[in-house]
């Protein structure tokens, strides 16, 4: 309980810090309201928007792209990684060249999935998932080759099916690999959401964004930018709660 009460605390210090000096800028600095507006202004500017059924779409469209791809991509890392660990060969041959690949920079491919796969959802699911998988997959690969041979022996000697010597132990026991990489993947699908609207479509916070920058409209810009950065404390809170409910076991005494 203490560290979530921590936790909270520290959230809540670091918003109202960056709100405090939000303010000071906006107000007693004076800096113009065109380029930092005001919080009051910001604040009201979404709570219009919200009241009249513009923003919600953006939020949700943005919200349901970033799950799905984070799904997928845990999904694919975790069975990938599991396919590795179960067949060190086919790693030795195949886990080079996949790193190799997640080196290339994604900003520079997103024109490419955007030309190859279009205008529409997939693309932008696509962008997400290619930054979500290869923490997953690094993660997960980990942790099922940090889990004691002793194991392995005792599901021989219970004489465990495939299925049940994965789910009752290499998966629980991968499961602290699996999560710091699903955390860092969060943040990476927040990213890529954010990427595939600002290069196409009509919707998202990506887009509200670029539409805010081009016709100057900057509470709607920093309303924008706001929300996103809500939405990735948002989301990291939950992997972190998720994280704590699942791996109780896994969690040292305070």
């Amino acid at each position: 309980m203490i560290p979530k009460i921590r936790a909270i605390g520290e959230y809540g210090l670091a918003l109202a810090l960056m709100l405090l000096a939000w303010w000071y800028a906006s107000g007693p600095l004076a800096v113009p309201p065109y380029l930092l507006p005001s919080p009051q202004s910001v604040g009201t500017t979404l709570w219009s928007m919200l009241q009249d059924g513009e923003l919600l779409p953006h939020l949700l469209f943005t919200v349901q792209n970033i799950l799905i791809g984070l799904l997928v991509g845990t999904l694919v890392g975790v069975a990938l990684a599991y396919l590795f660990y179960k067949t060190p060969k086919l790693a030795d041959v195949v886990e080079g060249p996949l790193v190799i690949l997640q080196t290339a920079p994604k900003i520079a491919l997103a024109p490419l999935v955007i030309i190859w796969f279009g205008l529409g959802v997939t693309a932008k699911i696509i962008l997400i998932f290619s930054l979500v998988f290869f923490p997953v997959f690094a993660g997960g690969l980990a942790g099922f080759r940090n889990i004691d041979s002793r194991m392995h022996d005792l599901a021989q000697l219970l004489q465990l099916r495939r299925s049940q010597r994965f789910f009752s132990i290499d998966l629980p026991a991968a499961l602290p690999g699996i999560f710091v990489g699903v955390k860092i993947g969060a943040v990476q699908a927040l990213v890529g959401a954010i990427l595939a609207e600002w290069m196409s479509g009509s919707l998202g916070l990506g887009y509200l964004m670029t539409f805010a920058a081009a016709t100057y409209k900057t509470p709607i810009l920093f309303g924008a930018v706001l929300l996103t950065s809500l939405l990735g404390i948002f989301l990291h809170a939950l992997l972190n709660a998720v994280e704590t409910l699942i791996l109780s076991w896994n969690i040292p005494d305070a």
